[in-house]
Order: C-alpha cells, then sequence, then structure tokens
C-alpha cells in the first residue's frame, strides 16, 4: 500500500512515495519562490508529481492517496488553506486543486501535525499517550497528540504553538501579530539575530563560518558556538531561553509526556537539546513536585512531513 506524501515549506517542497509501514522509498524536491502566486506554485507542483510518477514508473493505481502538510491555519475538514503567512496563502482550496491536477484522493493538514501523526506511527512519539511536536524551521509549527489522538481543534485551526504570545508587542510576526514565539525562535529569527550579531562585532567566527557554509543560515550561530566564539554561544544561549520558555508554558498549561523537536535547528542535537533540557528543568513551573518531561530529537527526522501526509491514509 502505497501514498504520495507532500510536505510544503517556506523555501521548499518535498515529496515522496511511503507505504503503509512508514518506510520512505523516491523522493522529489522544489524550491517555494518567494511571493510567488499560490496557484502558480501549485500548478508548478502538479506538473512536478506527474513527471515524478512517470520517471519512477508508478501507476495510478499503485498509489491509493496523496496526503499533504501545509504551514499555517489548515481546514482539514474541507480541504482549505485558511492562512499561511510564511507562504502567503489565502483562502486556497489546496484539496480540490490537486484532486483536479493529479487525479488522486486528497487529505491536507498542518504541516507539524503530519510530523506529529508521523512520529506517533513510526517514531519517538509511539512510547508517548501524549506529546507535543514542534518544528523549527522557517516558522514554528505543532503537533499536538493526546491520549494517542492527534488533537487538531476547532476546524483544525488549533494547536499553534508558535503563535503563542512570548513577548508583549513584541517582534513582528508573519502571521500579523507581534511578540509570537516563531518571531524569536523560529530559524527566519536565529537568521536576523544572527545578522545583528554579525554587524555589531565584525571580529566574530560567525563571520568566517558564514563565509564557508556560502550564506547566513541558522546553523552558523552553532558551528561557531561548538568552536568556541563567545558572541555564537550568546546568540544560542539566548534561542534557548526563547524556545524554552514557550516550552515551559506549554507544559503548564498542558503537562505532556514529551516534546519532540524536529526541522532543521533540531538537527543540531545533543548540541541544542541538552541545552534546552537544562533550561526547562531549571525553570519548569513546580519543578520536582510535577511530573517531568521528555525533551527528544524526532527519530522520523527529515522526512516526517512526507511520511505523516503520507500516513493520513493508512488508518
Amino acid at each position: 500500500m502505497f501514498a504520495l506524501g507532500i510536505d510544503i515549506g517556506g523555501t521548499s517542497i518535498k515529496g515522496g512515495i511511503v507505504n503503509n509501514k512508514g518506510k520512505l522509498f523516491d523522493t522529489f524536491k522544489m524550491p517555494v519562490t518567494k511571493d510567488e502566486n499560490q496557484d502558480k506554485t501549485v500548478k508548478k507542483l502538479i506538473r512536478l508529481v506527474k513527471r515524478f510518477l512517470k520517471e519512477y514508473h508508478y501507476k495510478n493505481e499503485d498509489i491509493i492517496g496523496v496526503g499533504c502538510g501545509v504551514p499555517g491555519i489548515i481546514d482539514s475538514t474541507n480541504g482549505i488553506v485558511t492562512f499561511s503567512g510564511n507562504l502567503k496563502w489565502h483562502n486556497f482550496a489546496l484539496k480540490r486543486v490537486l484532486e483536479e491536477g493529479l487525479g488522486f484522493p486528497v487529505k491536507i493538514t498542518n504541516d507539524a501535525n503530519a510530523a506529529a501523526l508521523a512520529e506517533a506511527k513510526y517514531g519517538s512519539g509511539s512510547k508517548y499517550k501524549s506529546f507535543l511536536m514542534v518544528t523549527l524551521g522557517t516558522g514554528i509549527g505543532s503537533g499536538i497528540f493526546v491520549d494517542g489522538k492527534l488533537y487538531e481543534g476547532n476546524l483544525g485551526k488549533g494547536a499553534e504553538f508558535g503563535h503563542s504570545l512570548l513577548v508583549m508587542d513584541g517582534r513582528q510576526c508573519a502571521c500579523g501579530r507581534k511578540g509570537c514565539l516563531e518571531a524569536y525562535a523560529s530559524a527566519t529569527a536565529l537568521v536576523k539575530d544572527t545578522r545583528a550579531m554579525m554587524e555589531f562585532h565584525k571580529d566574530s567566527l560567525l563571520w568566517k563560518v558564514s563565509e564557508e557554509l556560502g550564506s547566513v543560515n541558522a546553523r552558523v550561530p552553532f558551528i561557531a558556538a561548538r568552536e568556541g566564539d563567545k558572541y555564537a554561544i550568546e546568540l544560542v544561549d539566548m534561542y534557548v531561553k526563547y524556545l524554552s520558555e514557550g516550552l515551559i508554558n506549554y507544559f503548564n498549561t498542558f503537562r505532556p509526556e514529551a516534546v519532540i523537536l524536529s526541522g532543521g535547528i533540531a538537527e543540531e542535537g545533543e548540541f541544542l537539546i541538552s541545552k534546552i533540557r537544562n533550561y526547562c528543568q531549571t525553570h519548569d513551573y513546580g519543578l520536582k513536585m510535577c511530573p517531568s518531561v521528555d525533551i527528544v530529537k524526532s527519530s522520523v527526522g527529515y522526512d516526517s512531513g512526507k511520511i505523516g501526509a503520507a500516513a493520513l491514509f493508512f488508518d
């Protein structure tokens, strides 16, 4: 049994063929052009998927459906992307457009919900009844599992952890509000903070690392911090504080068994996660009087969005 899983992100769209055991086979990828019309982007995606299926010799009867994870506020019941700040998509009938263009049944959900589903069925989340999945990418996505079930909120518009308030009247967020956690702890925010630090400190190792990588991206401060650069260490410590304070808000509201971190920044592994774990253990409400919350890295990892989107068809 195969399904096509598509993971739509702020900078790229990734997809692949997945079986009902959670194994990923052939894959594809395309960039997302900034400020491109939503219809044009999806038309390009449809053409790419058709070429992909033909190239790898998949027939229509091989595929039971197409699952799609999309960042933002998603009406999963009606298949509509109500609003996606990072993509600038509004009231887009994605399910209908994909079904008409590809000829397969289509299901859509929030991208972090898709990643959470992959973890619950095939990864780190399989041993927990209740957990929070947090994706650290262009924005911050989240998926919530409660008593073994995915919680999406009314009309699928809940579980937007990245848009919980961190700073009153703080930084402008892509969602339109100010002070959201996403404006402080996403990869986009970390890159902005890194650029600002570099401008103030020309002697920082951040400059050399970014030159070697060819750009200022979210990996830069972690690489430089590992090499002992004090400005990079300051950036990482501040990032850990931002994200951890947001996580603690969630702990105190839901007290899950675990938080599973995914996305590009989570690939920093224990160098980052051990710092988050230490901060949360030190500052968590109740401390030893409340159940502890495991903080772990996604075991499905980079492919969780694709696998979870396909898993929408695997009951």
